[in-house]
């Protein structure tokens, strides 16, 4: 394998992120998204890019409240699984929600063993106050929705657990 290395993401790399999401899709592992969703969102992506600038794995970090953050659409191409790629692309997105102070960080993920490794950890019920539920209730993203368990998201998921970290 070549060197690889994380960057932000640029707008001409969102072709490439969503020909990655697409076997994710087929396996029911993500839910599809279109590709003007993906270029309104390039400022929230990193990625990976091997010597060529060819895009190997993708993570997003999407905040939802001041001190809340969702790690979002984590992707590593399958010739790059298990080198790494995903790990550092998380790393680096603890970094960037570590320089907006945020304290801590959901993900929505069938992955559990990889993000427990991370410090992740199953999530139940009442994970922010009355006062900010209340406020995030009013989101109309999908993942805010998945975060709050709301019944109205239920037969869009997937099945997959919600876990949480806190930065220190």
């Amino acid at each position: 394998m070549s060197e690889y290395s994380i960057r932000p993401a640029r707008a001409d790399d969102m072709i490439q992120v969503h020909a990655l999401m697409q076997p994710y899709v087929e396996r029911r592992i993500l839910l599809g998204k279109e590709l003007v969703v993906l270029y309104e969102a390039t400022q929230e992506f990193l990625v990976a890019v091997d010597e060529n600038e060819r895009v190997i794995g993708a993570g997003a970090l999407h905040v939802m409240w001041e001190d809340l953050g969702e790690v979002r659409t984590l992707l590593v191409s399958d010739e790059w699984l298990h080198k790494g790629v995903g790990r550092r692309i998380v790393e680096a997105l603890e970094v960037v929600a570590r320089e907006l102070r945020l304290t801590r960080l959901f993900c929505l993920t069938f992955e559990v063993d990889f993000f427990s490794r991370r410090g992740f950890t199953e999530i139940g019920e009442q994970v922010v106050t009355p006062d900010v539920y209340a406020q995030l209730v009013r989101s109309r993203d999908e993942g805010v929705a998945e975060f709050l368990d709301l019944a109205h998201v239920k037969p869009n998921t997937l099945g997959n657990t919600r876990m949480l970290k806190r930065l220190t």
